[in-house]
Order: C-alpha cells, then structure tokens, then sequence
C-alpha cells in the first residue's frame, strides 16, 4: 500500500507531497514491471517486482541496485571472466558506466534501480 501526504504551511501558501510506499507490498503485473518513485534531474529511482531473470546488458551510465525483498544471483562480468555473487535484503550493487551484468532473482523480489533516464 502506498501513502501520499499533502500539506500546505499557511504562511507560505506552497504544497508539499510526502510519499511513503512500502516495497514488500509492491507486485508488478509483470516480470520487471516498475513504479516510478522519482526522476531528480534525469536520475530515476524506480522500484521492480521480478520472479523472472533479465537479460545480460550494459547501461550507457551507473546503476545502484538495491534487494529489498528476496535474494538475487547477481552475474557480472570483470576483466572478461563472469562472475557472481549472492544479493539478500539491504545488499547493494553498484555496476560502474560499462559493466556487464545480469540479475537472476531467486523466486520473488523486489529491487530498487537508481540510474540515468532511459537506461535499460
């Protein structure tokens, strides 16, 4: 369930929203299916349900990548050779401009992608 709270200060006559979404709660109706949280000057926080894996890529920028809910295999590849490592709850990856890689989640999860507008 998601909350937005709205505000007005007297005095000042502007409106302020306050978002709350709780993650855990979030299901797309597809595999990678997202809700747009925010888009600070071309920067996009966006939260994914996924039971599916991605697809191997490469973003045209940086990309934080945050498990939320569920554990994700994350393949990567560094100096050519592949490698993986196992994401739970509160990990975070950080894939520099370039880096190849694809998540694979274990059953259900749900991960916040922090990236450039338009990145895939």
């Amino acid at each position: 369930m998601n909350f937005s709270f709205g505000f007005a200060p007297p005095t000042l006559g502007l409106k302020h929203i306050m978002n709350i979404i709780r993650s855990a709660d979030f299901k797309a109706d597809r595999p990678w299916g997202a809700l747009d949280i925010a888009n600070m000057g071309g920067i996009t926080t966006r939260l994914h349900w996924t039971d599916s894996p991605y697809r191997w890529h490469v973003n045209d920028g940086e990309e934080v990548f945050v498990v939320l809910t569920g554990t994700v295999r994350m393949l990567f590849k560094d100096g050519g050779l592949e490698k993986e490592t196992v994401l739970n709850p509160g990990d975070i990856f950080f894939a520099t401009e370039g880096t190849e890689h694809v998540a694979h989640p274990v059953g259900e999860a749900r991960i916040l992608v922090v990236e450039r507008q338009g990145s895939i």
